[in-house]
């Protein structure tokens, strides 16, 4: 019988192991700053997914010696008292991060509250300055997500040069920014999406592939390059058998003998997220007080 187990990408044991590194790094923070690193983390409504995310961001800042504060506040909330909360976080010295956790209720413009918060506690990434600092390749905050998917492929490939990267999906939370930081690593990338005609045709070129479209198992293997590393980034929630699943975007069962390696759905990404938030959390610490940061989570 195959064994897929030795093709598998163990997202969970890789936070572990960078996450023994930022409790390093948050330890020598701490020393420097006569403080634990600090995020706050807004939590607005009663979204329960949103809900199991906030507790296990700060239950893992709280087990690698960053100090969390939880605000919460009902789904009702103005938009202007949100918007007041972030401004006095901004300018609390004891705060190195600040995350408002996403989806918000229809009435709050997620782009006023992004804009809002001061790009060096931006630990999100989402910020137009952070943004735009990695498009030009001044790596200040960058997105949890595309920096999991990174590092992962690094642990999994090393140098990533000259390696041809296909992403699928063109969102600004995980397409755009994941093609900046492989060109940074210098692959040659192509980004795809829900429009794009002939949609293997790109795929079979890709020696790395990263899907972040939404669709559940929706890359199949006549997409997949033999010997590919496959990154999927999707969480998506059916129903399967009459009972709740979480699948990602590819097919796991249907591309697992072709790939080299793959991330499953949950344990892949998922966790190298929480992970990278923490790391974002601690640079943060450090650049705000001037202290000077190695980049670990770039080691090969």
């Amino acid at each position: 019988m195959f064994n897929s187990s030795s093709k598998i990408i163990d997202g969970i044991q890789h936070s572990k192991n960078l996450l023994h590194r930022v409790k390093t790094l948050a330890s020598v923070s701490e020393d420097f700053n006569k403080r634990k690193p600090c995020i706050a983390v807004i939590l607005v409504g009663e979204n329960s997914a949103s809900e199991i995310y906030v507790k296990n961001k700060i239950k893992t800042a709280n087990n690698i010696g960053i100090k969390s504060i939880k605000i919460s506040y009902p789904s009702s909330v103005l938009e202007n008292d949100l918007l007041s909360q972030i401004k006095k976080l901004n300018d609390q010295n004891e705060v190195d991060g600040i995350l408002v956790q996403l989806p918000l209720p229809n009435h709050i413009s997620e782009e006023k509250i992004v804009l809002s918060i001061d790009p060096s506690k931006d630990v999100d990434g989402f910020h137009p300055i952070n943004f735009g600092n990695l498009f030009l390749g001044n790596y200040t905050m960058l997105p949890c997500t595309p920096l999991g998917c990174l590092h992962l492929l690094k642990k999994e490939l090393g140098s990533l040069s000259g390696l041809n990267a296909v992403i699928v999906g063109r969102s600004n939370i995980v397409g755009k920014p994941m093609q900046s930081l492989l060109l940074k690593e210098n692959c040659t990338t192509i980004i795809t999406h829900s429009k794009t005609i002939n949609l293997s045709e790109f795929t079979l070129k890709a020696d790395i592939l990263i899907s972040a479209i939404g669709k559940p198992k929706f890359i199949k293997k006549n997409h997949i390059k033999p010997g590919s590393v496959v990154i999927d980034v999707g969480i998506n929630r059916i129903k399967l058998d009459n009972k709740n699943k979480i699948v990602g975007d590819v097919d796991f069962e249907d591309v697992i003998e072709k790939v080299k390696s793959i991330t499953p759905v949950p344990g892949g990404v998922g966790p190298m997220t929480i992970a990278c938030l923490m790391y974002n959390t601690v640079k943060a610490s450090y650049l705000r007080n001037n202290n000077k940061f190695k980049e670990v989570i770039f080691d090969e």
